[in-house]
């Protein structure tokens, strides 16, 4: 009888060149210095504090919790115990590094017993490959680490010019798992199929496990000077952002495109926020009906400029006097994940916690419309440059690894 053993070993041999080829992420080029704000779907390994976190992605731990819709006024916020395979949109700087958008601010210092896979598939969630730390850190021996050794992670991300179907968009990067499928995230994020293969650049809605999937969110948009050190703020539906030095909160209700600022509840030393030749604060409204129509004078966030908050006082007559400001509903700091999001993608706030809330008449309402548009195609000039494979070998039809097997096993068999 034909000894077995070596078809399980070639068997297991084409598993694994199948896994790698069928690994996709989606890259775009780019030719400028601009960035742009994104985010990380990231899937916690293990039971992390929030500080433990954010010290992984070199990110502010309070950028990491309203970036989430975490509730930031609960005592000790920061060492707070996040519960492991809790799934967390992690707040990124995307800029163009060698041609490619990409993140490169993010450093990981060795442990004993580290291998760069473990770093890679692990610690980091998937959203890196132990080949492109390898590259991005001249490791000629990956055997080797040497213990407290930094090593620059590249991790993935995408701009779009900051929209999708030219309304105003913030990218996701997100790692596909073993239960997903491009319908169900599509429906989890709010958008729709054809969207995703036009942004991500797909053939077929087939997709596949550590496959990393580009996934727009829609956003509310600042329009801040460029001068200014929060300029192109964007913040996701049914999320918040801290800027200003902690001294600024902003929201983007679901549904809505109008950013609203406020200060934040960790305010403390900060420079005024009260609008010029107004007793109005940032965030304040004052509405009053007349035969014309309602009129509003607000006191709105302009940016942080030098150290400064810039406020801006605006009156306009609308129609109507516009209701109560909607905020997307905060949740207190998770402490267990509940079953049926272990292995799905990550709900929205607005999901997560319940109807929205809402502040008195006293704060800026928004002034605009709130419709939230369906996508049906990829992000406006940016489609045909758009590239889904990161790895050369991907290209390679999985029915060429079919024929290397089949013709191994025809050999063995003579």
């Amino acid at each position: 009888m034909p000894n077995q053993t070596p078809y399980f070993l070639f068997l297991i041999v084409i598993i694994k060149i199948a896994a790698l080829i069928s690994a996709k992420s989606t890259i775009e080029p780019c030719s400028n210095s601009d960035s742009c704000n994104a985010l990380l779907g990231y899937t916690l390994y293990t039971d992390l504090k929030v500080s433990e976190v954010s010290a992984l992605f070199q990110i502010d731990p309070i950028s990491l919790l309203t970036a989430n819709s975490i509730d930031i006024s609960y005592p000790d916020v920061e060492n707070h115990i996040l519960p492991s395979n809790l799934f967390l949109k992690v707040p990124i700087n995307c800029s163009c590094i060698d041609g490619i958008r990409k993140s490169v601010s993010t450093h990981y210092k060795t442990r004993p017993s580290d291998t760069l896979a473990a770093i890679a598939d692990s610690v980091y969630g998937g959203l890196v490959s132990a080949d492109q730390i390898k590259e991005a850190n001249d490791i000629s021996d990956p055997s080797v680490l040497d213990v407290g050794q930094s090593l620059v992670v590249p991790l993935p991300c995408t701009c779009f010019n900051g929209t999708d179907n030219n309304l105003p968009a913030i990218y996701l990067s997100y790692v596909v798992k073993t239960v997903d499928t491009l319908s169900g995230i599509a429906a989890r994020y709010s958008t729709t199929i054809t969207d995703l293969m036009s942004v991500n650049a797909l053939g077929s809605s087939a997709i596949g496990v550590g496959d990393i999937l580009a996934i727009p969110l829609s956003a509310c948009t600042s329009s801040f000077p460029r001068y200014a050190s929060d300029y192109a703020l964007t913040v996701p539906n049914g999320s918040y952002a801290i800027t200003a030095s902690h001294c600024v909160q902003c929201s983007c209700m679901t549904g809505s495109r109008n950013l609203y600022c406020m200060p934040a509840s960790l305010a403390v030393s900060c420079s005024s926020m009260q609008c010029r030749n107004s007793n109005l604060m940032l965030g304040n409204v004052t509405m009053q009906q007349s035969s014309a129509g309602c009129n509003v004078t607000s006191c709105s966030y302009g940016g942080f400029v030098n150290g400064t908050i810039i406020t801006t006082l605006s009156t306009s007559l609308q129609p109507r006097c516009p209701g109560p400001q909607p905020f997307p509903p905060l949740i207190a700091p998770p402490s267990s994940v509940s079953p049926d999001f272990m292995f799905a993608p990550a709900p929205s706030p607005f999901q997560a916690g319940g109807p929205a809330t809402t502040v008195p008449n006293s704060v800026v309402p928004s002034t605009g419309t709130g419709f939230h548009f369906p996508t049906a195609n990829g992000p406006s000039g940016s489609i045909s440059i758009a590239s889904s494979l990161v790895n050369p070998v991907a290209s390679l039809p999985l029915a060429i690894c079919s024929a290397v097997f089949f013709k191994i096993i025809v050999s063995f068999s003579l």
